[in-house]
């Protein structure tokens, strides 16, 4: 039996406006994240942020994968590296600013929905810092186990 992924954070519910913190207008760092209700035989976590209300298409702000499942309880301010010590050398890729690691929304105008979609995997994947996001969520397809997504809004008016 599959149990439902539950994605959480302390900083905004689910369908609820994102700190201001956590923007470009904020302190741009990433918001605390908790993931609960993961299979037995999960072993690593992959989360992407991304915005599918930009303008020019889908812009993705954050992408990181190889978190341990032990990690459920992802802190606020990961830093903007390839290799995440403080999370047992999770990795980061390149977002769509060009950039390693988390940056925060930044809507040109109007409301946006931001989805931090989180897979749980049954092991750890070696890929580079600068991997796609198709590829990537084309190998996380290969080994998930679960997955789910925390949406947050943002609005700069």
């Amino acid at each position: 039996m599959k149990r439902d992924l539950n994605i959480t954070s302390s900083a905004f519910k689910d369908g609820d406006m994102i700190p201001r913190k956590y923007t470009a207008d904020g302190q741009d760092i990433s918001p605390p994240l908790t993931i609960n209700n993961i299979l037995s035989d999960g072993e690593s976590i992959a989360v992407i942020m991304d915005d599918p209300d930009a303008p020019g298409g889908t812009f993705t702000h954050w992408m990181i994968w190889n978190i341990s499942v032990k990690n459920n309880n992802i802190p606020k301010n990961i830093s903007r590296t390839k290799k995440v010590g403080s999370l047992q050398g999770a990795k980061q890729g390149i977002n769509d600013f060009g950039e390693i690691g988390y940056r925060g929304p930044a809507p040109p105008i109007g409301v946006h929905n931001y989805h931090f979609s989180v897979y749980i995997l049954d092991r750890k994947i070696n890929l580079p810092y600068d991997i796609s996001k198709e590829d990537l969520k084309e190998k996380i397809k290969k080994y998930e186990l679960q997955n789910s997504e925390l949406i947050g809004k943002y609005t700069r008016e």
